[in-house]
C-alpha cells in the first residue's frame, strides 16, 4: 500500500536534486562567463599584480591630499596639486603614444613601474624625514603625471596583447574597471587607518612597495617578442600621424568626441560633490563619503554588467545607451533634494560612464591598426584624464555664477544631446566599421552574425573540447 507513495516521494527527491544541479550549473556558467578573460595565464598574472598596485595608488592619492590640506588648509592648493598631476596626460599624450608604438610594451611597463616606485619611495623618504614641502608635492605630482602619460597607453595596449579575442578583450577591460573601482573604495579606507596610526609617510612607502607586485607579474608573463621595426620618421612626425589618423578615421573621431563631451561637461560633477553634500543635501563629511561610495558602487555594477556580456555585437548601441544613462543620472542628480534619490542617481550616472569608457576603449582597440594602437590609446587617455582639469575649471566657474545643480544639469543635458547625435550617425558608423572588424564580430548586422554563429556551431562538431585555461 505504501509503495506508490514511496515511489512518488523518490521521484520528487530526484527531480529536486536535478533542478538543484541545473541551478548550480547555470550559476557556474554565469560566473565563468563573467571571469572568462582569466582563462589566459598572462592576464591572470596582470590582474594579480594590478590589484595590489592599485590599492597602493589610491592610498597615496588620499594621503597626498590629506598632507597638502593639513599643511595649507587651502582648497586652491589642493586643487592645484591634483591638477598639475593630470596636465601631462593632456600635453604629452601624442608623444607618449608614439613611444608606445615604437617600444616593446612589456619592457616599457617595467620601466614605468620602476619610475613610479622610485617616485613613491622618494616621497615617503621626504615625509618620514620631515623634509617635505608643498613644492615637493607639486614636483612629485608632475613627475607621476608624466610617468602615467606613458604608462596608461602602454598598459592598455598590453592588455590587448594579453587577450586576443574581442569578447575576451571586452571582458578583460571590464574586469580591470571593476578592480580599479574596488580599489577606489578600499584603498582610501586603508589609507585613513594608516594615516591615523602611522602617518602619511607610511602610505607613500606602502604604495612604493605595492609596485613590486605588478613588476613581478609583468616579468613572469610569457609573451612573443613585440615587433619593433626601425622608426621611419621622427618621433614628432609619428605623433602627428597618429593624431591625423584619429581625426581622419570617422568612427575613431566620433568615439573620441563623444568621450570628450562626457568627460569635459559631465564628469566634473565629482568636483561638486562637496557642494551637494553640504549645501544641497544639508549633510556633512559622512554624507560626502556615502555619495562617493554610491559612485563607486555604480561603477562596479556597470563594469560587471559589461563583463557578463558574452559577445561584443551591438557595442554601438551600448555607447548610445550608456551615454544617455550617464546624462539622465546627472539631470536626476541636479533635482535631487534627498540623499536616497541622490544615491540612486549617482549609481546610474557612474554606471553609465563606466560602461561608456570601457566600451569605447574596447571598440578602439578592436578597429584600430596594431601599428597605431598606442597612439590612439594615448588620445583616449588624453580625453579621459587630460580634460579633467579643464572641466573642473569650467564646472567651478559655472557653479559660482549659477549653482552646482545647474552646472550638473547642463552637463547632463549636453551628454543627452551627444548621445542623440551619435545615435543619428550610428548606421553610417556601422557601415564604416564593418570592413575593419567583420572578422572580429564587432558591430555586425544580423546576417553576418547569423552566418558567424552557424559557422561556429558547425566548427564545434569537429573540434574536441579544450581546457578551460589557455596559455
Amino acid at each position: 500500500m505504501d509503495t506508490p507513495r514511496v515511489s512518488e516521494q523518490e521521484e520528487h527527491r530526484v527531480l529536486a536534486e536535478a533542478l538543484a544541479d541545473t541551478s548550480r550549473a547555470r550559476g557556474t556558467a554565469r560566473l565563468w562567463r563573467l571571469l572568462r578573460a582569466l582563462r589566459v595565464r598572462n592576464y591572470r598574472l596582470y590582474v594579480a599584480g594590478q590589484s595590489v598596485s592599485l590599492l597602493g595608488t589610491w592610498m597615496q592619492r588620499l594621503a597626498l591630499s590629506w598632507w597638502v590640506y593639513q599643511r595649507t588648509h587651502s582648497a586652491l592648493a589642493l586643487g592645484l596639486v591634483g591638477g598639475v598631476g593630470q596636465l601631462p596626460a593632456l600635453l604629452l599624450a601624442p608623444l607618449a603614444g608614439a613611444l608606445v608604438d615604437r617600444w616593446d610594451r612589456q619592457r616599457l611597463l617595467v620601466v614605468t613601474q620602476l619610475l613610479a616606485m622610485f617616485q613613491a619611495l622618494g616621497l615617503a623618504w621626504l615625509v618620514l624625514a620631515g623634509r617635505a614641502t608643498l613644492w615637493h608635492m607639486f614636483l612629485c605630482s608632475v613627475l607621476l603625471g608624466m610617468i602615467n602619460a606613458l604608462d596608461m597607453p602602454a598598459r592598455q595596449a598590453l592588455v590587448g596583447e594579453l587577450v586576443q579575442q574581442p569578447v575576451d578583450l571586452s571582458n578583460a577591460l571590464a574586469l580591470n574597471a571593476a578592480i580599479t573601482n574596488g580599489a577606489r573604495l578600499l584603498g582610501p579606507a586603508l589609507a585613513g587607518l594608516v594615516i591615523v596610526r602611522l602617518g602619511e609617510g607610511i602610505c607613500f612607502l606602502l604604495n612604493g612597495l605595492s609596485y613590486l607586485a605588478l613588476l613581478a607579474a609583468v616579468r613572469a608573463m610569457r609573451l612573443p617578442p613585440h615587433p619593433t621595426a626601425p622608426p621611419r620618421m621622427p618621433l614628432l612626425a609619428e605623433a602627428h600621424a597618429g593624431v591625423r589618423y584619429a581625426w581622419g578615421c570617422t568612427p575613431v573621431r566620433a568615439i573620441l568626441l563623444l568621450l570628450t563631451v562626457a568627460n569635459l561637461l559631465g564628469m566634473p560633477y565629482q568636483v561638486l560633490m562637496p557642494v551637494f553634500a553640504t549645501d544641497v543635501l544639508h549633510g556633512d563629511a559622512h554624507t560626502l563619503a556615502r555619495l562617493t561610495a554610491a559612485s563607486g558602487v555604480g561603477a562596479i555594477l556597470g563594469a560587471l554588467s559589461l563583463a557578463s556580456r558574452d559577445r561584443v555585437v551591438g557595442f554601438g548601441r551600448v555607447l548610445v545607451l550608456s551615454t544617455g544613462l550617464f546624462g539622465l543620472g546627472l539631470v536626476g542628480l541636479s533635482y535631487a533634494r534627498h540623499e536616497g534619490v541622490a544615491w540612486l542617481m549617482l549609481i546610474g550616472a557612474s554606471g553609465g560612464m563606466m560602461v561608456l569608457s570601457t566600451t569605447s576603449q574596447t571598440v578602439l582597440q578592436t578597429i584600430v591598426e596594431e601599428a597605431k594602437r598606442g597612439r590612439i590609446l594615448s588620445l583616449y587617455s588624453m580625453v579621459f584624464l587630460g580634460t579633467a582639469p579643464v572641466g573642473s575649471l569650467v564646472a567651478g566657474t559655472v557653479a559660482t555664477q549659477l549653482t552646482a545643480p545647474h552646472m550638473v544639469r547642463i552637463g547632463g543635458l549636453c551628454c543627452l544631446v551627444g548621445a542623440l547625435v551619435f545615435a543619428c550617425y550610428l548606421p553610417a558608423l556601422r557601415a564604416m566599421v564593418r570592413p575593419l572588424s567583420a572578422h572580429r564580430e564587432l558591430l555586425q548586422d544580423t546576417t553576418v552574425r547569423a552566418q558567424t554563429a552557424m559557422a561556429a556551431r558547425l566548427h564545434a562538431h569537429h573540434e574536441p573540447t579544450g581546457s578551460g585555461f589557455r596559455e
